[in-house]
């Protein structure tokens, strides 16, 4: 029976496991993450899942300290597997295991090295992703690709959804290549890195709006931050405001305007509309202010006007 140690976090984490166990990989030991009481935890968890299957579970804060390697040497694992993991895994870890250290990121793969690269990719404007399953070296999502699997990314699409669709194609990706792999003829496939960049983690204070950024822009920011993650916020008024969610727009009351030094928030035919710098129009469909839902019958009472300057 072929064995494995899984270090495994998130939806990703738990739909991969969860085929591991389903194709009869002997899963030794799962390595995983506490939960962070200052993040939104809104996806399924890994431990629960390990221990559901009476697989023993650890959660070190380092997974490259001696002991962890050593305990994980142990168990002697054919291969070790990485599904959304957080944290890199070092070189003495990597040859824990006889037949390869494999990874799943959740991007095309070389485009989007690093962190979080569902929201990188819809706040570039990406119209496609997917997910990579790769050979672990010790620099980040640089090792040979293995098999690949592409989503496509809507205009309005935001990034839990995009996100869902990228776990369900990083299960089909393991699905098509575990045999392969068990059988020792996966074809690996050098990644050229210079078609992709590496990004890093993205923190809360990371979702300031500039407004003088166009609409497309601005309008894939907010989708791309949008629930559970913290949101796009700016300052206005003396009041910090998250837009949730917004709409490009074809048409409204600042249309063929054509660009203008700043942007502005208006309300007009019952509607919280932005002109932005380009010229174009954003329909903001949801928007709080300090906390409290914002619609067009209240703007003028949170904003003192029906029109607000922004940029």
């Amino acid at each position: 029976m072929t064995s494995a140690v899984v270090f495994a976090y998130h939806n990703v984490g738990v739909r991969c496991l969860s085929l591991l166990l389903a194709q009869g990989i002997d899963v030794r030991l799962v390595v995983t993450h506490e939960d962070n009481p200052r993040e939104n935890i809104w996806f399924a968890s890994v431990a629960e899942l390990a221990r559901l299957h009476a697989i023993p579970v650890i959660m070190p804060a380092d997974p490259n300290r001696p002991e962890v390697v050593a305990q994980v040497a142990a168990l002697a694992p054919d291969f070790l597997f990485s599904f959304y993991y957080r944290l890199m895994l070092k070189r003495d870890m990597l040859l824990t295991a006889s037949r390869g250290a494999y990874n799943m990121h959740g991007s095309l793969l070389p485009k989007y090295r690093g962190r979080v690269p569902v929201n990188w990719a819809i706040i570039h404007g990406e119209t496609e992703t997917g997910a990579t399953l790769h050979a672990m070296t010790e620099k980040p999502d640089n090792g040979a690709i293995v098999m690949q699997k592409s989503v496509p990314i809507g205009i309005d699409d935001t990034a839990q959804e995009v996100f869902d669709r990228v776990t369900d194609a990083a299960t089909q990706a393991l699905d098509v290549a575990l045999p392969a792999l068990i059988a020792g003829s996966a074809p690996h496939f050098s990644q050229n890195l210079r078609q992709g960049g590496y990004f890093g983690g993205r923190k809360p204070e990371d979702g300031r709006i500039d407004f003088h950024w166009g609409a497309v822009r601005i309008h894939n920011f907010v989708r791309a931050l949008t629930r559970p993650y913290p949101g796009a916020f700016a300052d206005l008024g003396g009041r910090r405001i998250v837009l949730w969610r917004t709409r490009l727009a074809d048409s409204g009351p600042t249309a063929g305007a054509g660009p203008r030094a700043g942007a502005r928030m208006l309300v007009a035919d019952g509607r919280i509309a932005m002109h932005c710098t380009d010229g174009n129009n954003l329909q903001i469909l949801e928007m709080e202010a300090d906390g409290n839902a914002v619609a067009a019958a209240d703007f003028s009472t949170v904003f003192g006007s029906l029109q607000v300057e922004l940029a």
